[in-house]
């Protein structure tokens, strides 16, 4: 089924490909834009290939519609969500996803295999995500706020590194810091819903 970085977007505006190619250029990014299903300005399957025309990701775009496959993710989030902490993130994350009105899924191909092909995903999917005023999600990893900040841990056990997270403090709103993955205090602390002990304020 292959690797999935999403972005949730509260607005659905019309992202045509040459916006997209543009903003790669910009980046100095050489990489080309195919439209698999669509338009280029009304599309809903992109492919994105490298310099060497090697395939590197899929695009997916879906509208948030009763009945159709970007409902049916946002109901499955749901049922994913529930038993995964902090609980405050996943009060937070079920009320936004009432708000919700596009999915676009990038389905991250085997070629994605060095700094460059990553930074490719990385312009393109903070794009898109500039222009719908979402949230994030990835496979494996959890969700983020509005901000990009990871607020909910879908981590394997053996998950190291720093980590940019977000906790919501007695105001509801939410505080931003710099923690080590791996460090089991400071895991349970999120877990718990506050800024772990160590921890880096951003």
């Amino acid at each position: 089924m292959g690797y999935y970085i999403r972005v949730l977007g509260k607005t659905n505006p019309t992202i045509a490909v040459d916006k997209l190619t543009d903003t790669l250029k910009k980046e100095k990014l050489k990489a080309s834009i195919e439209v698999d299903d669509g338009t280029l300005d009304n599309w809903t399957q992109l492919l994105v290939k490298d310099k060497d025309d090697r395939d590197l990701f899929l695009i997916e775009k879906n509208e948030v519609i009763e009945g159709e496959l970007g409902q049916e993710e946002i109901e499955e989030f749901k049922e994913e969500i529930v038993e995964c902490k902090p609980t405050s993130a996943v009060k937070w994350l079920l009320g936004y996803f009432d708000k919700v009105k596009v999915i676009y899924a990038f389905q991250i191909l085997n070629s994605v295999d060095n700094d460059e092909s990553w930074n490719i995903v990385g312009v393109l999917k903070s794009k898109i995500w500039s222009e719908t005023e979402g949230i994030l999600q990835a496979d494996n990893e959890g969700f983020s706020n509005e901000q990009g900040y990871h607020i909910l841990w879908q981590f394997s056990d053996n998950a190291s590194g720093p980590w940019y997270m977000a906790v919501k403090d007695s105001s509801d709103n939410f505080v931003n810091f710099k923690m080590d993955l791996g460090d089991k205090k400071q895991r349970q602390e999120f877990f718990d819903g506050r800024v772990p002990k160590g921890a880096e304020l951003v």
